[in-house]
């Protein structure tokens, strides 16, 4: 399906929000964002629903849309989420997963491994999340992980912009497509919440950035 204006100028929006180009709090204006994709204003209004709806911008009162806010409260309640609802939908996705998927899966592995960017890492890391699930055949599961993983990768881009980032093998990722591979379901389910939680360590970094 052809992808229409208004998800397009979402599209666009989302990665400048979740690679930090966009700061939390920012305003957004229809008729600046209408100008600039060279688009009517009702595509444009349409895409702000999109990325409020992902959570990505907020409406406030005389003041217009807004970037949303990235502070320690809104991150750990991702990381919370995120950790349930991936792990249901892992619960679910492990027993259908066949050669083909478990392939599609260790590529994406490969691809984060041989990242010579955080740009090209994230993306790798979202496919690997993306891929591990897709069995599930949960649709709005699925949604609702999608726009959780966007709000995690505005973490992820923000803890690197003040740590720092290197390329190195994702030994976490490895462990749990090792468990699938043996069938292991429950260890691959317990090793996926603990890997998820382990983002809480950089939701400490992404506080001390904003501080700065």
């Amino acid at each position: 399906m052809a992808e229409t204006t208004a998800e397009r100028i979402a599209r666009v929006l989302a990665e400048r929000i979740v690679s930090g180009e966009l700061a939390p709090g920012v305003p957004l204006r229809q008729d600046r964002v209408a100008a600039e994709f060279e688009s009517s204003h009702v595509p444009a209004r349409e895409a702000f629903q999109l990325l409020r709806a992902q959570g990505l911008l907020i409406s406030e009162p005389r003041r217009g849309m807004r970037v949303a806010p990235l502070d320690h409260a809104s991150m750990q309640e991702i990381v919370e989420i995120r950790a349930s609802l991936e792990v249901l939908a892992l619960t679910h996705a492990a027993p259908k997963l066949n050669a083909a998927c478990l392939n599609k899966i260790e590529r994406a592995l490969l691809a984060g491994e041989q990242a010579h960017s955080i740009i090209e890492w994230e993306q790798a890391n979202r496919a690997f999340h993306r891929e591990l699930v897709a069995p599930c055949k949960m649709p709005r599961l699925l949604a609702m992980l999608e726009k959780l993983q966007l709000a995690n990768s505005r973490i992820i881009f923000s803890a690197t912009r003040s740590a720092g980032w290197q390329p190195g093998s994702s030994y976490a990722h490895r462990q749990i497509l090792g468990a699938l591979k043996k069938r292991d379901f429950a260890k691959a389910t317990a090793l996926l919440q603990r890997h998820i939680r382990g983002l809480e360590r950089a939701t400490g970094s992404v506080e001390e950035n904003m501080d700065e």
